[in-house]
């Protein structure tokens, strides 16, 4: 019998043939092959979430959509998922699982920023370019343990291929893997004060981005690295104890009624927020601007989907031709969220030169223009880089490399069915 492990929001999927005694069973069980087969412990309601979060955050770096973040906070949604799984997780020794957590969610980190930090050598960054050689060398360690912004150059040649901000905007993601790291590392102790007092434990993040936002918001030091954890930390940290409260079966212990009533207050109240904000009267107010409105809009929308949560262990009838590609995303979570953007990057350089080519310049010029066209390039990009840095995932998490963790229907059935 082979049992593989999985990852949080980042969680893969593996083969498992045998059934497993329940005391037995790894935190979260791996993909069957068949497209439908009964995953003991997964959860297939929680795998489509964080595969749609997944595919909105990509679409909202290519499109920048106003309304994405409206019609779905992935953010949130993947921070209440992460906080879930977390406390599953935290049935056994903190020590261990934070251990755990940190192994599998770094070498993905790692082999990005070995990359990337190359990249940015090779084009001209270093000690020097800063002003401050001994500091530059002291934050390369964020890239090893970010607990702050790993550094990054604001401006540089780009190979005279890519924008001089290209750096600036392939490490875009990597807030989110500061943010849960913070969150992976004060898991136990937001455990322990949900289970003593539950209703201040969950809405203390909120209220604490709102009192930093309000009060705090034009001091010189929001520009800092302290201000800049400790936003992101409260900004999602509602969410993430959400997810937390949901694991925990807190959610039931309320009535029906009152979540269905009291989240949708909320997102209203962040709307309200929102729209009594300055801003230019030619372009759509953003929410993601704007941290309290996200932080209320956000807590809102995950509160309604935990309500919803139907916890699906087989897929319904029409989702199940989405097994595969749920699956695909789910297995390769990490690489998809830190490589994303270094798609969207390349996918600029590769359609330039057709501008060049009189056909595509005198008939297409709207299609060049398109950000769909960028999308439509970048997709098979994505799909390249996931395949060659993807498979750290699988060793991060102990389990045999993987090209490309499509699930696999069995033999048997194929048999049967020929």
């Amino acid at each position: 019998m082979t049992v593989t492990a999985s990852i949080e929001f980042e969680r893969a999927h593996d083969t498992i043939r045998l059934r497993v005694p329940a005391d037995l069973r790894p935190e979260s069980q791996p993909e069957g092959e068949g497209p439908s087969t009964l995953k003991a412990g997964r959860d297939r309601y929680l795998d489509l979430l964080r595969a749609l979060a997944l595919v909105r955050v990509v679409l909202y770096h290519n499109f920048g959509w106003f309304w994405l973040p409206l019609v779905f906070p992935s953010m949130g949604v993947m921070f209440a998922l992460a906080g879930s799984l977390m406390t599953r997780s935290l049935s056994r020794p903190a020590p261990g699982v934070i251990r755990g957590r940190l192994r599998r969610l770094l070498p993905p980190m790692w082999l990005f920023g070995a990359v990337i930090v190359t990249l940015q050598i090779l084009d001209g960054w270093g000690p020097g370019s800063d002003g401050h050689p001994t500091w530059w060398w002291a934050k390369l360690a964020f890239w090893i343990l970010p607990l702050s912004t790993p550094p990054y150059a604001d401006d540089l040649p780009g190979f005279h291929v890519v924008g001089h901000t290209w750096a600036a905007q392939i490490v875009v993601p990597l807030w989110y893997l500061r943010a849960y790291l913070w969150y992976v590392l004060l898991s136990p102790l937001m455990l322990w004060a949900l289970r003593r007092f539950p209703v201040v434990t969950l809405f203390t993040p909120l209220a604490l981005s709102i009192a930093l936002n309000t009060f705090f918001v034009d001091q010189e030091f929001v520009y800092g690295r302290v201000w800049e954890t400790a936003g992101d930390f409260t900004l999602f940290g509602s969410c993430w104890i959400l997810g937390m409260a949901h694991q925990e079966g807190l959610l039931k212990k309320i009535p029906q009624y009152v979540l269905p009533s009291i989240a949708p207050l909320i997102m209203v109240a962040g709307l309200w927020y929102l729209q009594t904000r300055p801003v230019d009267p030619t372009e759509p107010t953003n929410i993601e601007a704007w941290p309290i409105a996200q932080a209320l809009w956000s807590f809102g929308f995950v509160a309604i989907l935990l309500h919803i949560s139907p916890s699906w262990e087989q897929w319904p009838r029409p989702l199940k031709r989405w097994n595969g590609l749920v699956s695909l995303l789910n297995a390769r979570a990490v690489s998809v969220y830190l490589w994303h953007e270094a798609a969207l990057v390349i996918a600029v350089p590769l359609i330039d030169p057709l501008w060049r080519v009189p056909f595509f310049y005198e008939n297409l010029p709207w299609l060049l223009a398109s950000p769909w066209f960028t999308l439509l390039v970048a997709i098979p990009l994505l799909g390249l880089l996931v395949l060659t840095f993807g498979w750290v995932e699988d060793v991060a998490a102990k389990r045999s490399p993987r090209l490309f963790p499509y699930p696999r229907r069995l033999r048997g059935r194929r048999r049967a069915a020929g």
